[in-house]
């Protein structure tokens, strides 16, 4: 048996952040890694991917982008390097290879077991992130047709490695865009189906839509501010795409680069794919947040007296008529479906009562009802910017000192 103060589980953007907060404050840790510093970074992204956001908005406690392409975005073999030289930097006392198999409350703090022996720790910080293993709908999955091959967003590399004939790309956020811009580019017939949806232009007056989101505070407001916190928690990632031409991919680019768009995937009966008529909708909708957005931005730019290009409005997204409803996959020669339907996290080992029915640990900002058990990235942790890079300074420097306080307290119940 080790014993430490805290354990910190994992060794991405996030947990190393935290590490660093944790230095700051002299808090002796260890950060718990089952691979290698980065490891989604190098195993569960496809080949062109690239970061959402632009490389200036790579910050982190004590390190930032220093390269010649502010304006640009990070590929994932980059991310990767750069986060392992923030390992580096930061001299993060990290234990490589080491998968946490159990964590539960063992009297004044937690016991952790790993493949490479058990740790003691009076405070843990989970940092391995919201998108650990792909969201597939179970009952739909079920339905595909023998012969149609499946794979998640995790699974996807590029299209050379999908059976041949059309695709079917399930979910239009931000990685359903991408891949399904990919794969019709390629020469893939593409049929994306489109539920709820972030439409968002990546540039806006001049400049990168996040910057003005990150200059007008949007990015930093925190999550005891939003009215309605659990649906802002459950919101698609924003249609973003990272390119050197900075590009806007959204549903009026892809139809004009040929991709067949229909509604939500309802079922699969047999081997026809049934889709909702609910895609005029979502579009109305995802049209009207767009200008709410970008009417923000407009009155913060006017106060600000920001200098930038003249307000714009974009046209509504072109809803093509009539909208299929259903689509026979051998007779459209689908033979590739690929769930682009999210991400959830894995925490099947944290054995501490802190699960809504719905298995979700329920936290305010980052703090668990147990006692000294603290998570890190997951969607609008403590601010709307928690899942990005940008987003992990400012959540690690407040529950660093969180726990610190708790570490605190507990001394001084001791002490009298």
């Amino acid at each position: 048996m080790r014993y430490t103060t805290t354990v910190v589980i994992g060794a991405g953007h996030c947990g190393l952040a935290m590490s660093r907060c944790l230095a700051e404050r002299s808090v002796d840790h260890v950060v718990l890694e089952r691979g290698e510093v980065a490891h989604s970074w190098r195993t569960q992204r496809w080949d062109s991917l690239r970061l959402l956001t632009p490389n200036w908005m790579t910050r982190l406690p004590g390190f930032s982008y220093r390269g010649d392409d502010p304006d640009g975005y990070l590929g994932a073999p980059e991310v990767a390097r750069l986060i392992e030289a923030y390992a580096a930097v930061s001299a993060a006392p990290v234990q490589t290879g080491t998968a946490v198999t159990s964590v539960r409350p063992d009297g004044c703090g937690y016991l952790l077991r790993t493949d490479q022996g058990d740790w003691h720790a009076r405070t843990v910080v989970v940092a391995t992130g919201a998108a650990s293993v792909a969201t597939v709908p179970a009952q739909l999955a079920a339905q595909v047709p023998v012969g149609v091959t499946t794979v998640t967003s995790a699974e996807y590399r590029n299209p050379g490695l999908l059976p041949g004939g059309a695709v079917l790309v399930v979910g239009a956020s931000a990685s359903g865009i991408q891949i399904a811009e990919e794969l019709q580019r390629s020469g893939r017939p593409v049929t994306l189906a489109v539920g709820e949806h972030v439409r968002m232009p990546r540039t806006y007056r001049g400049r990168d839509i996040l910057w003005w989101m990150d200059a007008s505070g949007l990015l930093d407001e925190r999550y005891d501010e939003v009215p309605d916190l659990l649906r802002a928690r459950n919101l698609p990632s924003m249609q973003l795409v990272g390119s050197p031409q900075r590009a806007t991919v959204d549903l009026d680019a892809l139809r004009r680069l040929g991709v067949r768009l229909v509604g939500r995937l309802a079922a699969v009966r047999d081997g026809t794919a049934q889709f909702s008529g609910s895609l005029p909708n979502m579009c109305a909708l995802a049209d009207l947040k767009l200008g709410r957005l970008l009417d923000t931005i407009d009155a913060w730019a006017g106060k600000a007296g920001a200098d930038a290009d003249r307000p714009e409005r974009f046209a509504p997204t072109e809803v093509p008529a009539p909208i299929p409803l259903s689509v026979r996959l051998a007779a459209d020669e689908i033979g590739t479906i690929v769930w682009a339907t999210g991400f959830r996290p894995d925490l099947s080992w944290l054995d501490v009562p802190v699960f809504d029915r719905k298995g979700r640990v329920v936290h305010d900002g980052g703090v668990t009802t147990a006692p000294g058990l603290y998570m890190m990235g997951l969607p609008f942790l403590r601010r709307r910017k928690s899942t990005l890079i940008d987003g992990a300074a400012t959540d690690a420097h407040e529950l660093a000192a969180h726990l610190v306080g708790h570490l605190d307290a507990v001394a001084r119940r001791r002490a009298g």
